[in-house]
């Protein structure tokens, strides 16, 4: 944890003081003749482990290193150095540890592509391991190299994506599938020098790998460090992070806890054997996929404008593009709804509490930031495909939830409905669908069942999974649930599996009462659509339910930028990642009755306004295959006190149950258009059939099941 903010970090500088470091005076013009190497595992993987998984993913992800160039290059900066701080936060937001950027020497790089003058080199570290004997290490032992090496190639294939999108040559490079020097690059670039035959980075003690971006570009490059003096700052002010970095503790401070456990102390909330919000299992009614309002769009329910944007809307900007090409490629790999897995089980399987601890120690190796498990009941699963309109029948006896952050420092920068806002989305989607989809493949060659469902192809419902899980609760904002420690900024991924697991119970961390006093969301939501009013009863749940043909067509048709997330913006629970802000947390839930007050200090203390320092991202919209300056200009809110009032007078929702959804079987071919006077209509009775409901004292429990995480705000 920091003790000091970041808010006057720019992102490009990333999360070390590497530029506290000693440099030398001048480049390094030939390297060719260094000999060490990156560092790798110092064990053999097991049998039982999942590096047979990763490698595939790894496979994948190297098959697209390389891609067709725009035609014509974007208008952007010609300012070298502006152009080197973009790529170094692209890398950084893709979760690079550090990043530099040389010129490509020609006596050294002889075999890189012709017409390359410049590289972007970073740093990858490798994951935290279970301790000895601990969940998870016959899964991870021996796979740190590998995994890491796969991290390396999902940012390189993203990264040369983006710049061939603006118009520019690039390639990406790593371990196994590069035609440079990849440790050479790491020396120029200042990430990295040779230390008695060993190639030593600042900073990254568990090790690393190297990954790079050879491009047409030209951009500012970076000094070689110091072939002497420390590789940690001894100013103690740096080593405190008073600049925003993190603190020389960082990792020690991480190590302390058991890899299962993750980051952040979910233990301490308080556990419940059923949600804070009602569930009513006997009302609900499985709905089908076809009921989607993406799904909607894309049929044509919404109109022919939603219908001509859906399949542009998230992918407006070159930096998502880059992802695109990762994202449809895992789709295969998901695995399919036939029970199919290797004919024999692996052995000492037995203990369903290790084999829960070992699938959560796995998924935080491979980078997600909380994960829960739970039955995965059937009312969870939709109940027919879009594409085919064939039914689902419930197929595993578990659901492994897991949420990826969106990020707090790009978000500060943003105003949550511009140009950076899908890419965003994009990237916790992609990253998401990465460890499911590793950790379903894993569960198979135990032995057992698996299936990921990703906002790309999901069977499942995520919301419910992840009440249920244990990872967040209802809130205001309807469709888009709450964890305490990142607020709303995350995405969700699943997988189902019949790997015998002990599951965790729903939580309660006063969010009710928060909300209930909090109506932040729904002064800021662009389109109005999320309520200011008291819960309802919408297909055997209580929720705050959104209005989801707003949102969507918003977040669809919108011009001046890529979908929306300004919700989880302006969500006083979307908080910095301090000891300050941790201390704040507690206090939001061992005192409800501060909701109100804490609230309107977020309001005071300009929280959820734009922050300039964070703006990293060039401005662009792809039209027909080009990176262009945005036609419709650029969405530029900060907050905008004083209107609940007014907005509540304006405010008209309606709901969509399932009487008003698309019939199972309806596939997207067939066009059934939203009946709003209807949704109107039926919005006024669910808040009726709510009161009726309480007041019969029936109980039971949790959030909204009918939409899937895909229409979450992204």
């Amino acid at each position: 944890m920091r003790l000091y903010s970041h808010k006057n970090r720019p992102v490009h500088l990333g999360p070390y003081p590497l530029e506290h470091l000693r440099r030398m005076e001048a480049p390094i013009s030939d390297s060719g003749g260094l000999k060490a190497q990156q560092p790798s595992d110092l064990q053999t993987a097991p049998s039982t482990s999942a590096l047979p998984a990763i490698s595939e993913y790894l496979e994948l992800f190297r098959g697209l290193l390389h891609g067709p160039i725009a035609s014509e290059q974007a208008p952007i900066s010609s300012n070298l150095l502006e152009r080197a701080n973009n790529l170094k936060a692209s890398a950084y937001f893709l979760d690079a540890s550090l990043v530099g950027i040389c010129r490509i020497s020609p006596e050294v790089d002889a075999v890189t592509p012709p017409g390359h003058t410049h590289a972007l080199v970073y740093l990858v570290e490798f994951g935290r391991e279970p301790w000895p004997g601990d969940p998870g290490e016959p899964w991870i032992a021996g796979t740190n190299t590998i995994r890491t090496d796969m991290r390396a190639a999902e940012i390189a294939a993203v990264l040369a994506g983006y710049v061939r999108w603006m118009g520019f040559d690039a390639l990406g490079h790593v371990h196994g599938a590069t035609s440079a020097h990849l440790e050479a690059l790491a020396v120029r670039a200042g990430l990295a020098r040779v230390e008695l035959g060993q190639l030593v980075a600042p900073f990254l003690r568990r090790g690393f790998r190297i990954g790079a971006v050879t491009c047409a570009y030209e951009m500012a490059e970076d000094l070689p460090l110091a072939s002497n003096g420390s590789l940690e700052p001894d100013d103690p002010s740096v080593q405190l992070g008073k600049e925003g970095t993190r603190p020389a503790w960082w990792s020690s401070d991480q190590d302390k806890r058991p890899l299962h456990l993750g980051r952040y102390p979910m233990e301490r909330i308080v556990r419940v054997n059923e949600p804070t919000t009602l569930v009513m299992r006997d009302r609900i009614q499985r709905v089908p996929k076809r009921g989607d309002f993406f799904y909607r769009a894309a049929a044509g329910d919404l109109g022919a404008k939603a219908k001509e944007e859906m399949s542009r809307f998230p992918m407006k900007h070159p930096y998502a593009l880059g992802m695109a090409p990762l994202i449809r490629g895992m789709v295969p790999l998901q695995g399919t709804r036939e029970s199919f897995a290797n004919e024999t089980q692996v052995e000492g399987l037995s203990d369903a509490q290790w084999n829960a601890d070992s699938i959560k120690a796995l998924g935080y190796f491979l980078g997600a930031d909380f994960v829960g498990i739970c039955e995965a009941e059937p009312w969870m699963y939709y109940s027919h495909d879009a594409v085919s309109g064939q039914p689902i029948e419930a197929y595993h006896k578990y659901a492994v939830c897991m949420l990826i952050d969106q990020g707090f420092e790009t978000m500060e920068g943003a105003s949550g409905d511009d140009w950076i806002s899908a890419s965003q989305s994009m990237r916790a989607y992609m990253r998401g669908a990465e460890i499911a989809g590793i950790m379903a493949a894993h569960c198979r060659s135990l032995g057992y069942s698996a299936r990921s469902h990703t906002n790309a192809d999901s069977d499942v419902i995520h919301n419910p999974v992840i009440v249920m899980s244990g990872l967040g609760e209802v809130s205001r904002i309807g469709d888009t649930l709450i964890n305490p420690f990142i607020g709303p900024r995350s995405k969700s991924v699943v997988f189902t599996t019949d790997l015998p697991m002990a599951v965790d119970k729903p939580i309660n961390f006063n969010l009710q009462s928060f909300c209930e006093s909090c109506r932040k969301c729904a002064r800021e939501c662009p389109c109005n659509a999320i309520t200011f009013g008291p819960k309802i009863l919408f297909n055997g749940y209580e929720i705050w339910k959104a209005d989801v043909e707003k949102c969507a067509k918003y977040r669809i048709t919108q011009q001046k930028g890529s979908a929306c997330g300004r919700c989880m913006k302006t969500c006083p629970w979307n908080r910095e990642d301090t000891a300050l802000a941790q201390e704040l947390i507690w206090r939001s839930i061992e005192h409800p009755e501060l909701a109100q007050a804490i609230a309107l200090d977020d309001d005071l203390q300009s929280n959820g306004a734009r922050n300039p320092v964070k703006k990293w991202w060039f401005d662009l919209e792809v039209v027909d295959g080009i990176a262009l300056h945005p036609r419709a200009g650029t969405n530029a809110r900060d907050l905008s006190l004083g209107r609940e009032e007014k907005l509540a007078k304006l405010q008209k929702l309606a709901i969509f149950p399932p009487e008003l959804q698309p019939v199972g079987g309806t596939t997207l071919d067939e066009v059934v258009p939203v009946d709003r006077d209807a949704g109107q209509a039926l919005y006024a009775k669910a808040r009726a059939d709510l009161t009726a409901v309480r007041g019969t004292g029936e109980e039971a429990s949790t959030d909204d099941g009918t939409l899937p995480a895909s229409l979450k705000a992204t």
